[in-house]
């Protein structure tokens, strides 16, 4: 087309010579010479094309596009190679659309395009068919004759005219061009066909080609009959039981076993189990057909059918993956709890990336209370899956892990396969509560059966008893909880990734109050958020003066009284927004429950406070020391363990050592008995963390000087006077916070715990970290601070 002009068109191309082609660009066919092949033209350009080859009666030069998605495509974007055809008809249709039919003639090679036309103008070079000479020519076209006719007979309904083709086109060339053209390849792979200009290579590839199209068609023949025979053979057996059914009926003996048979049968099918589950189940399914309904196994026998075809082998739900969305969820379902919202938030992460990735075994450890259970909904919330419980606690059977084999009466399968039963999901977050709880006993350890369950590379193929095949577990998220974790034994907490929960500090129950607590106790009272004011001050003292724990359940038991106090105010008929302060609390609940003791507990020589941690939460823990004339003898009361006793034992032999160096006399050891006693009696204490204590207890005691109020300490130590680590120091740190201990001594080595420590208890409290008990006796016994502290305190 010119360029200045763009309605006047290039001069026909009738005068130029055979070595020009009028090109015209196609998408995912290959034109092969000697077939004849029907076309269709739509864009402007293969249309002048086609109507100046019709019109000049000259071929036309069929190359592939190398990307059939470009509508305009230039040179570049053209094979190389092509083959020339004659347009044996032109016809336009009403539509608008040509229709072309052209018989491919010979191969071409482009040498270069010449620009200027309305379409595609190309010099080529033609490329005509090598002559066929000597033995291993013939033997190649006999051979991939052959093959052809082989490949013919494999197909249904083979038209007659394409055999006589084959057998009947006297060259090898062509023989493969034909054959080639009716294969079903990808355009790319015929147009490597075309390019094979050298005859033998041409032959060796397309019979290559044509061998893997006969071993595919052999292949689907053999599935195709084997289908058909099960079909057959399946057809029969419905058509005889049909007519045994209507025998049965005409002769008015109805049979209930056969439909149940049958019932039993249809829920088989649709149940989606593994094959090897599917054929035992079908070989129980026939010993259950034989069986008298009257015999005393048919009832188990249709029990245990009932159990696999109940269970859901294939129904799996959708993991919610929307990582925001999750954390949203987590967020409004639990305050804080940063590291384990972390831990998911990356599970789901890793699930997104990689779906087959295997679910981990979390094990969340913390005192009562603290969210654990609750946290485990929170998660199956978040990833849009079902949630099912299984409780531990006091389980002392293996049968209730593995389940009881069928020949006891009653059996039925263990807790896990009847929770995965009862949520209908084969990938729930499974809770395993209580884990800290499990019992043993002469029915075998529950825990060892647990390792099969809670171990990834094993739980794809767990067995139940009951079950007698396997079923997958490892799709399952299981969590699980405890309260300590010493009771687990080390194997089975060795399968799981222990995730730790601290007591919460009172900032943390106070927001826990105001965004979850309130909420539920006034939908419990039958109370509005408009009908009750609850002040910031009045659950202070709530958390204060009327709860002593590291969780929150206690908390909401006092919320829930004081709300059901204002509930009996709004069912008596006051109106308005009942408001509630710290002044009212008294008057509701009755006197406070808890008091500080520190100023009044170590007003006097000879007491330290201590820090200690329980199954519950850390606490704090007060040593007393008291001397009366004697001759050094040590008593030791308050139910100490043994570990317990050697710290006061270590504590006071180190004094005596050090008596001299600290300006104590050492005489007056020989003179007196000392006594030691840890208060609440009742309570069993056990461990080294309280040899600093110890140690400071017993100096104060022989010094008489009084240990700082507010102060706490934790630490083991050493006869050579060195402060050792210990564990347990967030949730001792937790329980000084809420004590209201302003300083706290740790050991140096337990620098590695600081960032585990709660923020908001870090911003409250001052560290000492201590390397020996020197530093903790020059820490403790500043007068001057500790007479500031004590009238700060109103002592």
């Amino acid at each position: 087309m010119n360029a200045n002009n763009p309605e006047v068109t290039a001069p026909a191309v009738s005068t130029v010579g055979d070595d020009v082609l009028l090109i015209l660009p196609v998408r995912n066919l290959v034109l092969f010479p000697g077939v004849v092949m029907p076309l269709t033209v739509g864009r402007k350009g293969s249309v002048e094309a086609a109507q100046e080859a019709a019109r000049s009666d000259r071929p036309l030069g069929l190359l592939l596009q190398k990307d059939g998605s470009i509508d305009d495509p230039g040179p570049d974007d053209l094979y190389r190679v092509g083959t020339v055809a004659s347009v044996l008809r032109f016809v336009s249709a009403q539509d608008g659309a040509h229709h072309l039919v052209c018989q491919g003639e010979e191969r071409f090679r482009v040498l270069d395009f010449i620009p200027g036309h309305p379409y595609l103008l190309a010099r080529v070079e033609r490329l005509p068919a090598a002559p066929e000479t000597g033995v291993d020519a013939e033997a190649r076209v006999l051979n991939l004759r052959q093959q052809a006719l082989a490949a013919l007979e494999l197909l249904p309904q083979t038209p007659a005219e394409l055999v006589h083709a084959i057998q009947s086109t006297p060259t090898g060339s062509a023989l493969a061009d034909l054959i080639i053209s009716y294969m079903d390849l990808k355009p790319e792979e015929k147009q490597e066909i075309l390019e094979l200009i050298d005859l033998p290579q041409r032959l060796m590839r397309v019979s290559e080609l044509l061998a893997r199209r006969i071993e595919v068609l052999r292949i689907s023949r053999d599935i195709s009959q084997q289908t058909r025979d099960k079909l057959d053979e399946r057809q029969r057996e419905f058509v005889l039981r049909e007519q045994l059914k209507t025998i049965q009926k005409e002769l008015g003996e109805a049979d209930d076993q056969a439909v149940e048979v049958q019932e039993i049968a249809e829920a088989i099918a649709k149940a989606g189990m593994p094959e090897e589950v599917e054929q035992h189940a079908r070989k129980e399914l026939k010993r259950l057909e034989r069986m008298p309904e009257a015999s005393g196994e048919y009832p188990m026998l249709r029990t245990y059918l009932d159990w696999l075809t109940e269970l859901p082998w294939s129904v799996a739900s959708t993991d919610s993956l929307d990582i925001p969305a999750a954390r949203r969820v987590l967020d409004e379902d639990h305050w804080g709890l940063d590291k384990i919202k972390r831990r998911i938030l990356e599970h789901l992460a890793v699930r997104k990336l990689s779906p087959e990735g295997k679910s981990p075994i979390l094990c969340f450890v913390g005192p009562p209370g603290v969210g654990k259970t609750s946290l485990g909904q929170s998660i199956a919330r978040a990833m849009g899956r079902k949630f099912l419980r299984v409780s531990l606690g006091g389980v002392h059977d293996e049968a209730e892990i593995r389940g009881h084999r069928r020949t006891y009466v009653g059996a039925l399968p263990g807790n896990i396969i009847q929770a995965i039963r009862r949520g209908g999901t084969r990938n729930p977050v499974l809770m395993l509560d209580e884990m800290d709880k499990l019992g043993q006993g002469f029915h075998g350890d529950p825990s060892s059966a647990l390792l099969e369950v809670l171990d990834p590379e094993q739980n794809n193929s767990f067995r139940d008893n009951y079950l007698a095949v396997p079923f997958d577990l490892s799709q399952v998220m299981f969590i699980a909880t405890a309260n300590v974790l010493d009771s687990i034994p080390g194997p089975l907490r060795d399968r799981m990734e222990v995730i730790e929960l601290p007591g919460y500090t009172q900032e943390d129950k106070l927001q826990i109050a105001r965004r979850y607590l309130i909420d539920r106790q006034l939908k419990a009272c039958g109370l509005g958020a408009e009908q009750v004011q609850l002040t910031d001050a009045a659950i202070g003292v709530l958390i204060d003066g009327y709860t002593r724990e590291a969780g929150c359940r206690n908390l909401e038991r006092e919320i829930g009284a004081v709300l059901r106090h204002v509930a009996v105010r709004v069912a008596e008929g006051q109106t308005g927004v009942q408001r509630i302060d710290a002044g009212d609390v008294p008057a509701i609940l009755g006197a406070r429950k808890f008091d500080s003791e520190l100023a009044m507990r170590t007003a006097m020589p000879g007491v330290a406070t201590g820090l200690a941690w329980t199954p519950v939460g850390g606490d704090i823990l007060f040593i007393e020391a008291s001397r009366v004339p004697g001759n050094g003898k040590l008593i030791l009361t308050g139910q100490l363990g043994d570990v317990m006793k050697e710290s006061v034992q270590a504590a006071l032999s180190l004094l005596k050592a050090r008596a001299d160096t600290l300006g104590l006399e050492a005489d007056s050891f020989d003179k007196h008995d000392i006594h030691v006693h840890v208060p609440a009696g009742a309570i069993p204490k056990d461990g080294p963390s309280a040899g600093v204590a110890m140690f400071v207890a017993l100096h104060s005691l022989h010094s008489g000087r009084c240990v700082r109020a507010d102060t706490a300490m934790t630490g083991e130590i050493s006869l050579r006077g060195l402060v050792l680590p210990v564990g347990g120091i967030k949730e001792k740190i937790v329980a000084a916070h809420r004590a209201g201990i302003r300083r706290v001594m740790l050991p140096a080595r337990n620098r590695k715990d600081y960032d585990d420590i709660p923020a908001s208890a870090r911003e409250h409290l001052e560290f000492v970290w201590l390397e020996n008990v020197d530093q903790a006796l020059g820490a403790v016994f500043d007068c001057a601070e500790q007479a500031d502290a004590l009238a700060a305190d109103g002592g």
